[in-house]
């Protein structure tokens, strides 16, 4: 019985030994669940991070698309035949520059 004592003095893991560590078990515990919460709240943001970037990358080639197609259509040639079914024609010749005869008899006098 003697030899039973000494052995279990000796053993690394007891019930007083248990016990007595049994508030650092539960850190570990609270440790180890903060950890664990936190991997998956990393792996949640950069799983929003990489949606949010995609659905950037889709925006600004939608943007882009639609810029190209509106540029296109805003060009003379465009506009002009738009308009052609309405009746609306292109001046071909240049603008007639309407004067005053008032200011140029104004000039002559002076």
């Amino acid at each position: 019985m003697q030899e039973k004592k000494a052995d279990s003095k000796w053993l690394f893991i007891n019930q007083g030994w248990l016990v007595k560590n049994v508030p650092f078990f539960l850190y570990l515990s609270v440790l180890a669940v903060v950890y664990i919460y936190n991997v998956h709240h990393a792996e949640k943001a950069i799983k929003d991070i990489n949606k949010t970037t995609r659905d950037l990358k889709n925006q600004q080639y939608e943007f882009k698309m639609v810029r190209s197609e509106w540029m296109f259509m805003t060009k003379q040639s465009e506009v002009v035949k738009a308009v052609e079914a309405s009746g609306i024609r292109e001046i071909l010749e240049p603008p007639i520059a309407i004067q005053d005869s008032s200011v140029n008899e104004e000039r002559k006098t002076r």
